[in-house]
């Protein structure tokens, strides 16, 4: 695949802070990814949580911009305060909280994720994915399919990693995960989700180019599926619950 990034798993296995283990040795939390860097979700959007949340939050609100409770939940009221935010200090009011929102909310551990993301792309084979896609991916394959088998989790890694290689679809990570009605985990919750250990293993494998589902842009549980639409799609292969298609 030609966006597959070799991205060494030793890069996100840090030791967690004041911890001598690593914090591959149990399920992440969001203590885990707020203690390194690494492992954070450097650009917010709505439907992101955790620590890092919690603190663009605390900012928000004591500067005004920001009543709800500080609860680590990009929701709507957290959306609206970082437009009202940004559109006072000159910035696009989008609403997501990137590289130049932080600077403006002197978020300096949050602004050294993204330049250091940046450095790691230009030194990389693609310039495209960064650690916190990994743990987006990651998120994504837990909550669509910790009940399979590792195949089967690289399997959904891949599709996801084949729409952003498609025309038809956006053409980043958090793009095609957030899509809309694309995914069942983003619409249920599910995708707010702690990955454990075998989801990021299974985005890493994904992203250095291992895709089962040879090419597959779909895939969905014909148990469960009720669009008559889906069924009309190609079948390339079934791996446990879920088919492949194109």
């Amino acid at each position: 695949m030609k966006k597959a990034l070799r991205i060494g798993l030793a890069t996100v296995a840090i030791a967690a802070v004041g911890a001598t283990t690593a914090v591959f040795n149990t399920v992440y939390t969001n203590e885990d990814y707020a203690s390194s860097p690494y492992v954070q979700t450097a650009v917010l959007r709505q439907g992101a949580s955790g620590g890092e949340v919690k603190e663009l939050q605390r900012r928000l609100k004591q500067w005004g911009y920001y009543s709800g409770a500080v609860d680590g939940i990009y929701g709507k009221g957290t959306v609206e305060a970082v437009k009202a935010f940004q559109r006072k200090n000159g910035l696009t009011p989008d609403g997501v909280a990137g590289l130049e929102t932080y600077k403006a909310l002197g978020m300096n551990d949050s602004v050294k994720v993204l330049e250091n993301d940046k450095k790691n792309n230009q030194s990389s084979n693609n310039p495209n994915y960064t650690n916190s896609d990994l743990y987006l991916l990651a998120k994504c394959i837990y909550a669509e399919a910790r009940g399979e088998s590792y195949t089967g989790q690289v399997a959904v890694g891949a599709v996801v990693l084949n729409r952003v290689a498609s025309s038809q679809f956006p053409n980043t990570i958090s793009g095609v995960i957030y899509q809309r009605h694309a995914f069942t985990a983003v619409s249920d919750g599910q995708i707010n989700l702690e990955p454990d250990k075998t989801a990021l293993n299974a985005a890493s494998d994904a992203m250095n180019g291992w895709d089962p589902t040879y090419g597959c842009l779909y895939y969905y549980n014909p148990a469960v599926a009720t669009s008559s639409w889906i069924f009309g799609r190609q079948t390339v292969t079934t791996i446990g619950k879920h088919v492949f298609a194109i």
